[in-house]
């Protein structure tokens, strides 16, 4: 059983008609007889979106704050566009998809994040942190047949919806699926041991190396998510390049890029 993780910056423009072979791949592997969860993100979209509304993008101490008309874009793009589009491309490749976003069916209950920052709590709007998963609703999907495709959009248990770190959202219904494997399919063709050493990529490594590893920023949050999934349940995550097929195609045979393990 896979819970596969797809990147908004290996996702192509599918609004625009192009062919996803990783999608593809995807829909093989499920045809095949694969149960499937798909958790996608969405970044580029979201900026692009952002953009043509003419909202700027503000950022406290690294993290982007999300106001209300933001958040609404945000779902909008990621629960709408993206989710939609990457479900009825599946269904057209005769995988019986239905899509959802994280919080439908209590799969995941959200709360707001407010991290630390200069010793004081940042208010960073709408966005939030996973509090609880409850993977029943995907089990009886899956049970039934269906690949479920999840957005990262939760709410509260007030109904207050937040916008979710999709790497996290992917690693806790890994977890507690108890998934066989986490595939992180991102821009990137793996874990290095130091990323400004391109032949210093790891073919496997346990959660101990990882956290001694030089990490490049944009991989520290993959590595928290990789870090949570394995402790609370699943078996290994594998991070592969989901810009090119091969790696995908590896990665489903149980090899390439990065197997990390207990």
């Amino acid at each position: 059983m896979y819970v596969i993780k797809y990147g908004g910056n290996a996702l192509p423009d599918l609004a625009n008609g192009e062919i996803d072979q990783v999608l593809e791949a995807i829909a093989d592997e499920y045809l095949d007889g694969e149960q499937i969860v798909l958790v996608h993100g969405g970044g580029p979209f979201i900026e692009k979106a952002l953009m043509e509304a003419k909202i700027e993008s503000k950022k406290v101490s690294g993290y982007r704050v999300t106001s209300k008309t933001s958040f609404e874009i945000v779902q909008s793009v990621l629960s709408g566009t993206v989710l939609r589009t990457i479900v009825n491309y599946l269904i057209g490749s005769d995988v019986n998809a239905v899509g959802l976003s994280a919080s439908d069916g209590n799969l995941i209950r959200a709360k707001k994040f407010e991290p630390i920052i200069d010793g004081k709590r940042a208010d960073l709007g709408f966005v939030g942190e996973v509090e609880s998963c409850n993977p029943a609703i995907l089990e009886s999907l899956i049970t039934e047949g269906y690949l479920p495709v999840v957005s990262p959009i939760a709410a509260d248990e007030s109904g207050i919806g937040y916008n979710i770190n999709a790497d996290q959202v992917a690693a806790a219904i890994a977890g507690a699926m108890k998934a066989d494997s986490m595939l992180f399919l991102t821009d990137v063709d793996g874990i290095y041991r130091d990323f400004s050493d391109k032949t210093s990529l790891l073919s496997k490594t346990n959660l101990r190396e990882l956290s001694s590893l030089k990490i490049a920023d944009g991989m520290i949050p993959k590595v928290a998510a990789i870090t949570a999934a394995i402790k609370s349940g699943a078996q290994s995550v594998r991070v592969c390049n989901g810009t090119k097929i091969d790696a995908v195609l590896d990665a489903f045979a149980g090899e390439g890029g990065t197997l990390v393990t207990a």
